[in-house]
This record gives C-alpha cells, sequence and structure tokens, in this order.
C-alpha cells in the first residue's frame, strides 16, 4: 500500500453543523420542513443529491433547473459564510500528528470529497500543503458512490487504486471506495459498516496500518 485517501467531511474536519444552518435557512426561506434527521440524509452526497431529498417535503408547483440551481447556490453561500468562522483549532491534534506520521512513513496523502469547497475548507484550516492530491467536487461528474472521485484522487496521486488506502466515514464513500478497487477503511458511523474492508473506532489507529 502506497497511499491514503481521505474523505473531508466527517474525517478531517467536522461541518455537518455548517451544512445543516445552511440548508436549514434555505429550506425555511422556501417554507419546506427541514430537520436534523432529514440532514442525516444528505452526508456524502452531493449538492445536487441533498436537494432532491430536501424537495421532498416540497408540495407547490415543481421547481425548474434553473430555480433548483439558485437554491444550491443560495445555499452555497450561506455555507461559505459559515466556513469563515472556520480556523486550524477545528482540526485536532489527533488528526494532525496522524497525518503527519503517515507523511514521514512514507505515505502519499489524498483527499477524495464531493464538496466543491474542499480547498478553501483545507486553506482555512491550514491543512491544504500537507495533501500532494486533492479531489473534490470541482473535478467529478458523478458523486458517491460512484468511484469516480477516488479514481481521480488516485490518479492524481500517480498511484494504482489498489495501492490505495480511503478512509471514510459514509456508507456511499465506502461503496465508492470499493467500486473503485481501493481498500476501504471506515471510521465514524462507516467503522460500524460491515461494508467496510477495515473498521476503527479513532483516527490515530491508522498507524497501525504501518508496515
Amino acid at each position: 500500500m502506497r497511499a491514503f485517501i481521505f474523505d473531508l467531511d466527517g474525517v478531517i474536519v467536522h461541518t455537518d453543523r455548517f451544512h445543516y444552518r445552511a440548508w436549514k435557512q434555505t429550506a425555511d426561506e422556501m417554507g419546506i420542513y427541514f430537520d436534523e434527521q432529514i440532514n442525516h440524509r444528505l452526508r456524502g452526497i452531493s449538492r445536487e443529491q441533498s436537494l432532491e431529498i430536501i424537495l421532498e417535503k416540497y408540495d407547490r408547483e415543481p421547481l425548474s433547473r434553473e430555480q433548483k440551481q439558485e437554491l444550491m447556490d443560495r445555499k452555497n453561500g450561506y455555507y461559505r459564510k459559515l466556513l469563515g468562522e472556520m480556523t486550524p483549532d477545528d482540526v485536532g491534534a489527533e488528526v494532525r500528528s496522524t497525518l503527519g506520521k503517515l507523511r514521514e512513513a512514507g505515505y502519499k496523502l489524498g483527499i477524495g470529497s464531493s464538496s466543491k469547497n474542499t480547498k478553501y475548507i483545507l486553506e482555512k484550516v491550514e491543512l491544504l500543503k500537507i495533501f500532494q492530491a486533492v479531489s473534490d467536487g470541482t473535478n467529478i461528474r458523478k458523486s458517491k458512490p460512484d468511484p469516480e472521485v477516488f479514481l481521480k484522487a488516485a490518479e492524481f496521486l500517480h498511484e494504482n487504486p489498489g495501492d490505495c488506502y480511503v478512509v471514510e466515514d459514509a456508507y456511499a464513500g465506502i461503496d465508492a471506495a470499493k467500486a473503485a478497487g481501493c481498500i476501504s477503511i471506515g471510521i465514524g458511523e462507516a467503522g460500524k459498516y460491515v461494508g467496510a474492508d477495515y473498521r476503527i473506532g479513532s483516527f490515530s489507529e491508522l498507524l497501525e496500518f504501518l508496515p
């Protein structure tokens, strides 16, 4: 194994609260019911897919593609404003230390995230430079569980997918990693997923994968 590819939200950083607040504000303005249970269904999927789930509670005239895009842009505007509150303190010492030790051990590190705000977030928490490749929502056409984001990450790292671990907290992400031919490691919610090749309870347990 030559590389680790990480999902961003829920693995490196935790921005669920920002996504919730941004979608909540957008839904409230549309008069659409939205709560944390619905928000939980949005984990690991694209902005477009998230909006379609939210619109399940919308019972008025169907929205045009342009109207849906306006809603997504509005939500992202709220979200990016909230992301401005992030600082390096939003990444724990355990994560920073583990990433550093993986690099010292000779592993390449990459990001595989559906978020189009990935690089902005990494800049805010001062982690962009530790990753040699970032595959995100700006360079893919299909979201997880499609494997595209991880295939691109492996390509950017100049490694075969089968030589890469993928660390994910969402079931859809584990499925995407498996479909890409990578070795999947579940953490957080995905730490309970039987579909994962490996399951860990804390970020530092990744050091146990070193030879």
